[in-house]
């Protein structure tokens, strides 16, 4: 007894601590749950294109591609990536992504982040968004980093999210029926003898966190490990079996001399990507120009998206930069448990794994654990301002 009072001591005031931002955190991921799917309804008219698909039709080189954005944009930056899809009914999709590492805030941290979606066969521009401004980008920047600088601001949703996971197995302890008459109520409402509305609360607070606290577990964990290096360790080592190392194929680069790249070489990577998996959904290739994070790649790795709806299933293929020449091809069904885990572990988080019902899943438990400190908050303060008889 005296452990479950200090337990529930501890419950209580980590939870008025960190309510308020588990319930941020809690409400602005459930809302980004079904962000791709809203955000391609509204984008619908820029990502497909009208022109109609034939074998003898040919994709523009990417070069030439390039030359239209930056033409039509006016952008002092260059541009960062392009989203290559396999289904050439897509338009194909440029980044323009510039980062400085000082800026404290979403705003100064990210100087310009925009797509520009483009038909591939004609070079129109079919739609230009600012990323910094769309919504679900800055719900996400919320629920990541509480709009401050990623480097540090995770932490400030991290350490929450850390606290939270305790809160989930302390929960569990003062749930834990003292007996067998207080089994059933622990597990069902039985409202009909209870009017009173803290009662009500009580119940709600604890047979709701009970039911979700399995897979509110997972998804907390799923976020730490944005936060936490210790987290993806622990993910890695305990998937592949021990291992403590994560394959490293930084040594495989580039030879050729760069006299030999041209203005084809990122179109002969791209029909070897598109040769070797032609039933995946699209691929992404950098167009090799330095950026202000001053991020440096060991090689050129274009990373290829199997899924349409998911990232968990993804194939990863090293080229020499210059020549163009495949020099590794490392396939999901190569991937150790460990990689496959970590590929995983985003697609888990936000709930898109299995598609559409895991996402309504991830839905509504996010829902539940917002709910959590709103009614562990009234319990306290019912507790607090009873009424004398």
């Amino acid at each position: 007894m005296k452990f479950k009072k200090a337990i529930k001591k501890v419950h209580l005031w980590l939870g008025l601590s960190t309510g308020l931002i588990v319930f941020i955190i809690s409400i602005t991921g459930s809302i980004y749950v079904f962000q791709e799917e809203i955000t391609n309804y509204l984008r619908k008219d820029a990502i497909y294109h009208t022109t109609p698909i034939s074998k003898e039709l040919k994709p523009l080189s990417l070069k030439v591609l390039e030359k239209k954005v930056d033409a039509f944009t006016n952008e002092k930056y260059p541009i960062h990536w392009v989203n290559v899809p396999i289904d050439k009914s897509r338009s194909y999709v440029f980044y323009y992504y510039e980062r400085n590492p000082k800026g404290w805030n979403f705003y100064e941290e990210y100087i310009i982040y925009k797509s520009v979606y483009v038909n591939p066969f004609t070079g129109e521009i079919r739609g230009v968004y600012d990323e910094t401004t769309d919504f679900f980008n800055i719900i996400k920047s919320i629920h990541f980093s509480f709009m401050l600088n990623t480097e540090w601001g995770t932490y400030v949703c991290g350490i929450p999210t850390l606290i939270f996971v305790f809160m989930l197995i302390s929960g569990i302890i003062l749930w834990w029926p003292k007996n067998k008459k207080a089994i059933r109520q622990r597990f069902t409402f039985d409202w009909k003898k209870v009017k009173g509305w803290r009662r009500k609360n009580y119940d709600v607070h604890n047979i709701f966190g009970f039911y979700a606290s399995s897979l509110a577990f997972v998804v907390a964990f799923t976020g730490l490990f944005y936060a936490f290096f210790f987290v993806q360790a622990i993910l890695y080592f305990v998937f592949s079996g021990g291992s403590t190392t994560y394959p490293d194929f930084s040594h495989i680069s580039t030879k050729a001399p760069i006299e030999v790249r041209n203005n084809h070489t990122l179109d002969k990577i791209g029909q070897k990507v598109e040769e070797l998996y032609p039933n995946s959904f699209q691929y992404s290739l950098d167009f090799g120009y330095p950026h202000l994070d001053d991020h440096e790649h060991p090689n050129y790795e274009v990373f290829v998206k199997h899924l349409s709806y998911s990232y968990h299933v993804n194939h990863s293929l090293i080229f020499d930069e210059n020549s163009g020449d495949l020099l590794h091809q490392h396939s999901h069904k190569d991937k150790n448990l460990g990689e496959k885990a970590i590929a995983a572990n985003y697609d888990i988080h936000v709930g898109s794994i299995f598609g559409i019902w895991s996402k309504i899943i991830a839905m509504l438990l996010s829902l539940v654990c917002a709910s959590l400190p709103v009614t562990g908050f009234l319990i306290w303060w019912g507790r607090r301002n009873k009424t004398s008889k």
